[in-house]
């Protein structure tokens, strides 16, 4: 019997099945989570369905209900947190940030003025442009932030008007049935349900007959695959997809100045996050410099257990993940790679990999061309500007990136080069509930956030009077 429990309409749901949920640090069996049936799938889009009138209803309650939702959140920030570490990894420091993180993006939406869209007032007609809500939404979400990205999609869905249907990650489901457990005290029954299983349950969500969007956070494969179970219903998407982020230094950079800032958006959450910059391009003048800098950095961090005083960084989520990040890095130095700092796994139990930085390799690497998603860093030399960008340009991914100099009008001009949905000037991973989030290319479909994730949830409708 699971201590956690599924919110199905408003009430806790067992079942008859669970599966076993993984302590990164220790690789041992921290809790088993429900493994939901099909039935209670039915079930839990069904109760979303029947609170969809209701709900759509009254815009002021559903405000209302995301400002309490948003105080329980920062209320219970550190028993919630306690249960992400335990799951993901991550120091309980970042943990209970990022529920803090879940509440400020609910209370953002609470507050999001929508103004009416009048495009004709004359003699003729009255035409109003209003946004409906589309019904359930199919909300379906990652291990590496699983709190904030079921945020992402839960609040702008739930002001429009919508109902949700939740699938997290089956690594980290026990903060996010913490988080329909928790919410059951402030949202009617059935507007947020939560249900727990394994890829099967993900391929039922998609090509359910109820949703009428599906948002869906994680892999460019796994994407592809919503996508095409979603297009016979032609039910809405939003993907958030992958992305290989790239970082380029300018001749006029400081490395001492912009080390600390690059190693930072490269190994936060250590290393997973898909807009954190994975490859590094620096020209030639400046390389040595910068990798002795970022080496420096790698080697002066604390990785261990989340729960344990001063860690920086935890383990890599899980054991595929841990795997697919030991593979490139061996890989890369095999075909003459230099490991400036790191370069393997840590010895001992979980899923622990030192901080890596990775020099004198180029464009072609698997590590250089694919998205690691885990604390290995590969830093690139140039000698040409315009060739640097090409070759940041050169893949499907195309989701943020970042220029850094001293000229920041210069390093803006280059940065509007870049291929992808948010390119920085001197930071990385700056990001906010107000500013669009999303993809080009295969990086995904749509944005998140801001007054346009809201309208991500909408369906437009022309309120058209005639004044004859």
């Amino acid at each position: 019997m699971t201590g956690f429990t599924m919110t199905i309409g408003g009430r806790s749901a067992e079942a008859h099945g669970t599966f076993d949920v993984i302590n990164p640090a220790t690789g041992e069996v921290a809790e088993q989570a429900p493994d939901a049936s099909r039935e209670q799938l039915d079930q839990a889009m069904a109760a979303a369905q029947a609170a969809f009138p209701e709900w759509r209803r009254d815009e002021e309650a559903r405000r209302k209900a995301l400002l309490a939702a948003a105080d329980l959140m920062f209320a219970r920030s550190e028993e919630i947190g306690r249960i992400l570490t335990l799951e993901q990894g991550k120091p309980l420091r970042d943990a209970t940030r990022e529920v803090v993180g879940a509440g400020v993006w609910l209370k953002y939406y609470a507050g999001l003025e929508t103004p009416r869209e009048i495009i004709q007032d004359d003699d003729a007609a009255f035409v109003e442009v209003v946004r409906r809500p589309m019904g359930v939404v199919a909300a379906i979400t990652p291990w590496n932030y699983p709190l904030l990205l079921a945020t992402w999609k839960l609040a702008p869905a739930l002001l429009a008007g919508n109902t949700v249907v939740l699938k997290p990650s089956p690594y980290t489901p026990l903060s996010s049935l913490k988080l329909g457990e928790v919410l059951r005290e402030v949202l009617p029954p059935g507007v947020f349900n939560v249900v727990t299983g394994g890829n099967e349950l993900g391929a039922w969500m998609t090509s359910h007959d109820v949703p009428r969007k599906i948002s869906f956070t994680g892999s460019v494969a796994t994407g592809k695959r919503v996508a095409a179970a979603a297009a016979p219903d032609l039910k809405r998407v939003t993907l958030e997809l992958g992305g290989n982020d790239p970082a380029i230094l300018l001749d006029d950079a400081d490395p001492a100045v912009v080390a600390d800032k690059l190693f930072g958006a490269a190994f936060q959450n250590n290393g997973q996050v898909c807009s954190a910059i994975k490859r590094v391009y620096v020209p030639e003048s400046l390389y040595a410099d910068v990798v002795d800098a970022l080496a420096a950095k790698a080697r002066s961090v604390k990785v261990g257990n989340g729960l344990a005083e001063d860690v920086q960084y935890g383990p890599i989520n899980n054991k595929p993940q841990y795997d697919r990040v030991s593979e490139l890095v061996a890989e890369a130095l095999a075909k003459g790679a230099r490991a400036a700092a790191g370069g393997k796994p840590i010895d001992g139990p979980g899923y622990f990999f030192e901080p890596t930085i990775l020099a004198d390799l180029a464009d072609g690497s698997r590590i250089v061309d694919e998205e690691q998603f885990g604390p290995a860093l590969p830093i690139v030399k140039y000698t040409d500007l315009d060739e640097a960008v090409a070759r940041a340009n050169g893949t499907h991914f195309g989701l943020s990136g970042s220029v850094w100099g001293a000229d920041a009008d210069r390093a803006s001009e280059v940065a509007s080069r870049l291929e992808c949905g948010t390119a920085w000037v001197n930071t990385h991973l700056a990001l906010g509930p107000h500013q669009p989030f999303g993809g080009f290319k295969w990086s995904g479909v749509g944005v998140e956030n801001g007054p346009w994730g809201l309208y991500g949830f909408t369906e437009l409708q022309v309120i058209h009077r005639s004044r004859h």
